[in-house]
């Protein structure tokens, strides 16, 4: 779903940072060889996550959801010197794709990959994360996130994606649809969370910004 007309997206989209030729090749490949590419994060948004990363200039970071590997090489871009990112994800298949594209970004020796539930992967973590990215089963997102806060310290932000769910999040929810209500409850808890103060960002699907206290 398209919050803003697509003649304004494109206009944002070109007058924001350019998209590395690395993550062009990654989205062709991507469509080309992988089912639901519309999946993969893209290039606005990806701009935003490296922006953000770059910011906080993170030390350890979490992504929960890596499809292709966009969004994780994205947010590597603003590791420390000595950074690891950490990027768990459920499907085995895509693992030589995301490696290629890791060792090409030149973040290969940055980013760890992890294959399985990320609900058992997370708790061996032994880790304290600056950053994390929430991208994975819609309907485990309450899980995810409490898991991942107890990895946190005051100051790390904690992302979430699609949380506007193509905007079904203010339709009539529909009998058979088990995702909506379950984003509902998420977007409701993080609002009233005393643990994180919370934003949603109207870009594209939309994206939860949360800082922990």
């Amino acid at each position: 779903m398209h919050f803003l007309p697509e003649s304004l997206e494109s206009y944002i989209t070109v007058n924001s940072e350019n998209e590395p030729d690395i993550l062009s090749e990654l989205t062709r490949e991507t469509h080309l060889k992988v089912i639901q590419p519309r999946m993969i994060t893209g290039h606005y948004q990806g701009r935003v996550l490296s922006m953000l990363s770059k910011l906080i200039q993170p030390s350890s970071i979490l992504e929960i959801g890596t499809y292709t590997g966009y969004s994780a090489i994205c947010l590597a871009e603003g590791l420390t010197n000595d950074g690891l990112l950490h990027t768990i994800d459920i499907n085995e298949e895509l693992l030589e794709i995301q490696r290629k594209y890791f060792r090409q970004s030149g973040f290969g020796d940055k980013i760890i990959q992890h294959t399985g539930d990320a609900l058992k992967i997370i708790p061996e973590l032994d880790q304290v994360f600056d950053l994390v990215f929430i991208d994975a089963e819609k309907k485990m997102y309450d899980a995810y996130f409490e898991e991942v806060i107890e990895k946190t310290r005051p100051g790390s932000i904690i992302l979430t994606d699609n949380v506007l769910w193509s905007g079904k999040v203010v339709e009539p929810l529909d009998k058979k649809d088990m995702v909506t209500p379950n984003l509902l409850a998420y977007n409701k808890k993080l609002k009233n969370d005393p643990r994180v103060e919370t934003v949603i960002l109207s870009i594209r699907d939309g994206l939860t910004l949360c800082r922990v206290l």
